[in-house]
C-alpha cells in the first residue's frame, strides 16, 4: 500500500483514514503534513478519527504543527489546540511550548475571535 492510500481525498474519504490506522506509525511519517490539513473542520467525517490517531506521530507531527500554528488560519490552529494537543505526550507539548506560549500572549484580532489564545492557555506547556 501507498502512503498516498492514507491520505483522504475528500473529507468524507473514511476508508483512507481506515487504511491509515492499519498502517500506524512510523509508517505514516512522511504523510504526516498531508494528514495535518484534515483536521480544519472537526466536523469533517474524516477529521475526530485523524486527531486520535495523529496522537500517535509522535515528533514528527512538531514540524507540521508549527507550520499551522504560523498559518492564517485561526480555526483550524482552534481544533489543532482543542483536538489534537491536549492527547499529545508531554514531551511533545514542551517542544512546542513557545510556538504555544505565543498564540497565548500574542494572538492576531483572527486568533482573538477564534479564542486560540484561551486554547493555547488551556494547554499544559
Amino acid at each position: 500500500m501507498k502512503h498516498a492510500d492514507c491520505v483522504p481525498k475528500t473529507k468524507f474519504d473514511t476508508a483512507a483514514v481506515a487504511r491509515a490506522k492499519a498502517v500506524g506509525f512510523p509508517a505514516l511519517d512522511p504523510v504526516v503534513p498531508d494528514l495535518l490539513p484534515w483536521l480544519k473542520d472537526m466536523n469533517w467525517p474524516v477529521a475526530p478519527a485523524l486527531a486520535e490517531l495523529l496522537t500517535q506521530a509522535g515528533p514528527v507531527i512538531i514540524p507540521s504543527l508549527r507550520s499551522a500554528f504560523a498559518s492564517d488560519d485561526a480555526i483550524w490552529k482552534y481544533w489543532l489546540l482543542t483536538e489534537l494537543c491536549p492527547h499529545l505526550a508531554p514531551s511533545t507539548l514542551i517542544v512546542l511550548s513557545p510556538d504555544l506560549k505565543h498564540l497565548s500572549m500574542h494572538p492576531t484580532e483572527a486568533e482573538r475571535s477564534e479564542h486560540v489564545d484561551q486554547a493555547a492557555k488551556a494547554l499544559p506547556a
